[in-house]
C-alpha cells in the first residue's frame, strides 16, 4: 500500500494569511521569472514583475520587504547576498544586494497552486481520442524497440513520456468528469426544463463515448502486449539512456527515475492489460510490487479499468433518468379530495350571480336527471296520476343501478367448464417435450472429449440442442487453459469446448440439411463431473 505524502505544514500557509493575495502574486512573479530563466530577483525587480502577473495596486517598501522575509521564513524563497555590489544605507543593501530565488519547496508550492486553480477552472471529459493516442504511442514504441540502434533511444524517451502524459490526461479527465456528474446528480432546486436539456446532452455524450469503447480498449491492450514482449526493463533502460539525466557526483538520479517509470507502467497495465493472477509473465511480475501480486488469488481475473468505464457510462445514464423522474415527481402538485372541495367552495363564494353558481354546480358534479325515473310501480293503476311523487308509494331501486348504472338481469347460472381434458392434454405435451429433450441430451452425451465431426448424423432436435450448447460455450471467455465452459438454462447439462489448433473442419448432417464449421473438441456432461478435458489430440467417442 502506498504511503500518504507528508506535506510540510508551512508550504501552503501563504494562502491563509491576511496578505495572501500579495504573497501569491510575489510567488507568481518568481514563477514567471523562472520561465524566462531568471533564477534570482531583487526586491525592485520583484516590484516590476508584479504588474506582469496582474498586481496593479501600489506596494509599500516595508510591505514588499515583509512579504519576501515571510516567504523566506517559510522556506519558499532563498536569500542570496550579492558580494559584488555596494551599498551606502540599509535600504540600499536590501534593495540591491539581497537577491531572492525560489527553493524546491517554493517551486512545489507554486506548482500546487497552479494545479489547484487549473482544476477549478477545468471540466472533466471522457475522450476517446486519448485512447487512440495511447494506442498510437504504444505502436510507435513497439517499432522503435525492434531496432537496437541507440540512436532511437531519445525518441523512445519522448514517446514514453507522451504515453504517460496521455494516461495522466485520461485519468484526470475521468476523475473530474465523474465528480462533475455526481454533483449534477446531487443538484437541488434545478429547473426542470434546464435539467432536461442538460440531461439530453449528457446522455448523448455518454452514448457516443461508450460506442466502440471496448474495441479501443482491446486495441490498446494488444499494443501494450507487443511492447511488453520486448521487456519492460529494456524499454525503461533505453528510455533512461535517451533521457540524458544530469550526472551529478554523489547523486543517483537514475534509480528514482526508473522507479517512477515502473509505477507509471504499472498504472498503464491496470487500465488496459488483460491478465490472470496466476498467468502473468515473469517480466510483468518483476515490474509489479510484491504486495499486490501476493493479494491476487490463483486464476483470479483482473478486469481492466477501461472496461469499467462502459459500466460507469451506463450507470450514469440510468442515474440521470432517475434524477429527472424524481424532479418531475417533486414538481407535480399533490392532489386530494379535501383540497379540491376547498377550492370549489372558494369558487362558489366568489360566483357573481346565482345562475353562475348553478353553472358551476353542473360543471363540477355533472348531475342530470335521475336514472331511475323510468321505473314504475308494479300496479300503476292503483296510484292516481295527480298524486305528487313525494306522497306516492316508493319504488325499489336496484343497488346495481346506483353503482353501475344498469339494472339487474336474472338469468340461468352458466355451466362450469370441465378442464380435465385440457389438463390431460397439457400433461401429455409436457411429457412428450421432456422425452424429446432427454433423447436429444442422450444423443449428445459423451464419455469424454471428442471431435465435433465424430457426431456424424444427428436428429434435427438433437442438432438444435447442440447449436444451443455451442452458442453458449462460444459466448464465454476461455480460461487460462484455453477451455470454454457453459451450462444449459436448467443447469442439467454442461459443455466444455476447445478451439481446434489444427484448423480442421467438421460436417454434420441432419434430416433438414448439413452443417459445416470448425471441428471443435467438445465434452458434453452433467455439471460437476470431475473428469478432466482431454488434450486436443485425444479423441474418445461416447456411447
Amino acid at each position: 500500500m502506498a504511503e500518504l505524502p507528508r506535506v510540510p505544514p508551512e508550504m501552503f500557509r501563504f494562502t491563509t494569511t491576511e496578505r495572501a493575495d500579495l504573497h501569491t502574486a510575489v510567488l507568481c512573479a518568481f514563477g514567471e521569472a523562472a520561465e524566462r530563466l531568471e533564477t534570482a530577483l531583487t526586491s525592485e525587480e520583484v516590484r516590476e514583475r508584479l504588474r506582469s502577473v496582474g498586481w496593479y495596486a501600489p506596494v509599500a517598501d516595508h510591505d514588499l520587504s515583509g512579504t519576501l522575509k515571510q516567504l523566506a521564513g517559510w522556506g519558499l524563497l532563498d536569500v542570496i547576498f550579492n558580494h559584488a555590489g555596494g551599498f551606502a544605507t540599509a535600504e540600499e543593501y536590501e534593495r540591491r544586494n539581497l537577491h531572492y530565488a525560489l527553493t524546491r519547496r517554493g517551486e512545489a508550492a507554486l506548482a500546487g497552486l497552479r494545479h489547484a486553480m487549473a482544476t477549478l477552472g477545468s471540466a472533466g471529459a471522457l475522450q476517446t481520442a486519448v485512447l487512440d493516442a495511447i494506442a498510437e504511442r504504444l505502436g510507435e514504441l513497439d517499432i522503435l524497440l525492434r531496432d537496437p540502434d541507440p540512436g532511437h533511444n531519445r525518441r523512445i524517451f519522448t514517446g514514453l513520456r507522451e504515453l504517460e502524459g496521455h494516461l495522466d490526461g485520461l485519468r484526470a479527465g475521468t476523475r473530474r468528469f465523474n465528480g462533475d456528474l455526481q454533483r449534477l446528480l446531487r443538484l437541488e432546486g434545478a429547473d426542470l426544463a434546464t435539467f432536461h436539456e442538460v440531461k439530453s446532452a449528457m446522455v448523448t455524450y455518454l452514448q457516443e463515448f461508450a460506442t466502440h469503447l471496448e474495441q479501443r480498449g482491446d486495441a490498446v491492450a494488444a499494443a501494450l502486449e507487443k511492447v511488453e514482449e520486448h521487456g519492460v526493463g529494456v524499454l525503461h533502460a533505453r528510455a533512461l539512456d535517451g533521457a540524458d539525466l544530469p550526472r551529478t557526483p554523489g547523486a543517483d538520479h537514475a534509480t528514482p527515475w526508473l522507479a517512477e517509470r515502473a509505477a507509471r507502467w504499472d498504472g498503464l497495465r491496470s487500465w488496459f492489460a488483460h491478465h490472470d493472477g496466476a498467468a502473468d509473465s515473469a517480466d510483468s511480475r518483476a515490474d509489479r510490487s510484491a504486495d499486490r501480486s501476493a493479494d491476487r488469488g490463483a486464476g483470479e481475473r483482473v478486469v481492466p479499468r477501461v472496461r469499467q468505464l462502459h459500466d460507469v457510462a451506463r450507470q450514469a445514464i440510468v442515474a440521470l433518468l432517475q434524477v429527472l423522474d424524481r424532479i418531475t415527481d417533486s414538481r407535480r402538485r399533490s392532489s386530494s379530495a379535501a383540497a379540491d372541495f376547498r377550492t370549489l367552495a372558494r369558487w362558489f363564494a366568489t360566483a357573481p350571480a346565482e345562475h353562475d353558481a348553478h353553472r358551476l354546480w353542473d360543471a363540477a358534479f355533472g348531475l342530470g336527471s335521475a336514472r331511475h325515473a323510468h321505473l314504475g310501480h308494479p300496479d300503476a293503476e292503483l296510484i292516481p296520476s295527480g298524486v305528487p311523487w313525494a306522497e306516492a308509494e316508493p319504488v325499489e331501486v336496484s343497488a346495481l343501478l346506483r353503482s353501475r348504472g344498469r339494472t339487474e338481469r336474472m338469468g340461468r347460472t352458466g355451466r362450469v367448464r370441465d378442464v380435465a381434458e385440457l389438463r390431460a392434454g397439457r400433461r401429455s405435451r409436457a411429457e412428450k417435450e421432456r422425452a424429446e429433450l432427454e433423447t436429444a441430451w442422450a444423443a449428445l452425451a459423451t464419455t469424454g472429449a471428442m471431435r465435433l465431426s465424430q457426431l456424424g448424423e444427428l436428429d434435427h432436435e438433437a442438432f438444435g440442442r447442440l447449436l444451443d450448447l455451442l452458442g453458449r460455450a462460444l459466448a464465454e471467455r476461455p480460461d487460462a487453459t484455453g477451455l470454454r465452459r457453459a451450462v444449459t438454462s436448467d443447469g442439467r447439462v454442461e459443455i466444455v469446448l476447445r478451439t481446434p489448433g489444427d484448423g480442421a473442419v467438421a460436417v454434420l448432417r441432419t434430416s433438414e440439411g448439413w452443417f459445416r464449421g470448425p471441428d471443435y473438441l467438445i465434452d458434453v456432461r452433467a455439471p460437476g463431473d470431475s473428469r478432466a478435458a482431454a488434450p486436443a489430440g485425444e479423441h474418445r467417442v461416447g456411447a
